[in-house]
């Protein structure tokens, strides 16, 4: 002969947290599983048809089960607080590479449109096309006149 208390069944509900209607619900949904009352019966109790209680009791299962899968054990760990100033310096750093790129994009649109109008540099300081045909002198060499002499 077993000892110990009795097993409490559908019972157990009653001790939960939850409004009655919840409690109601899930104590006849267990006394159909554990056989104690059919499925006719049960959704009397409840005031819904038949189909309506299958899904229910189907759905009711469901998150039981979803809430039994394996967690890891012990607490999740903490955000690290660089990890979330690092976060901030990566999305400031995106905002102005995004805003780079929009300059570079906006720069190249206005050298499409407007060909003429070269930046100056060092090799080219009027900031005119010198036109085809025009190629640099080497180092040391003197520059091409027109006209042949001293001026």
């Amino acid at each position: 002969m077993k000892r110990g208390r009795k097993p409490l069944g559908p019972r157990l509900v009653g001790g939960l947290e939850g409004s009655e209607e919840a409690k109601k619900r899930l104590r006849v949904i267990l006394e159909t599983v554990t056989g104690e009352r059919s499925i006719e019966d049960a959704s009397k109790e409840l005031g819904i048809e038949e189909s309506a209680f299958q899904k229910l009791r189907t759905r009711t299962l469901a998150e039981a089960l979803q809430g039994l899968e394996p967690r890891p054990l012990g607490r999740p760990p903490k955000e690290k607080p660089e990890a979330a100033s690092e976060v901030e310096v990566l999305k400031r750093e995106n905002a102005d590479l995004r805003l780079a790129l929009e300059a570079a994009e906006i720069r190249e649109e206005i050298a499409l449109v407007f060909p003429h109008l070269r930046r100056t540099s060092k090799k080219n300081p009027g900031g005119r096309n010198p036109g085809p045909g025009w190629r640099p002198q080497p180092r040391g060499s003197p520059p091409d006149r027109e006209g042949g002499g001293k001026a």
